[in-house]
């Protein structure tokens, strides 16, 4: 007997980003998770909007991708992820800091 593999065309699926939207294509099968990932994205930019002195939306959206990885790392640190953490000593001051420093330029580049 043959095996059949599934080929899933890629779908556009809608995400809103605080005030905008995104088409975004993926296979049916992974929908759920991006719309839950775009979810969870969405509350980090609204959470980061109210404390930003500059809430412009590709500042938020920096914000929220160092923010996210800065807790996804943490994450993996405190679950023990030799691999990672082993090979990547330091990672979660050295995105703290460049979060700073991102925020630094941004707010002198928009006085």
């Amino acid at each position: 007997m043959a095996d059949v593999i599934s080929m899933s065309t890629n779908e556009p699926v809608s995400l809103r980003l605080i005030d905008r939207e995104f088409l975004i294509a993926c296979p049916p099968e992974e929908r759920d998770g991006l719309l839950e990932a775009a979810s969870f994205l969405d509350r980090k930019m609204r959470e980061l909007r109210t404390h930003a002195k500059t809430p412009g939306f590709d500042r938020l959206a920096v914000l929220a991708a160092i923010s996210i990885t800065h807790e996804y790392l943490q994450l993996q640190k405190r679950a023990g992820d030799a691999t990672h953490t082993a090979a990547e000593p330091g990672i979660s001051e050295g995105l703290a800091a460049l979060r700073r420093k991102l925020e630094a330029a941004l707010d002198a580049q928009l006085k």
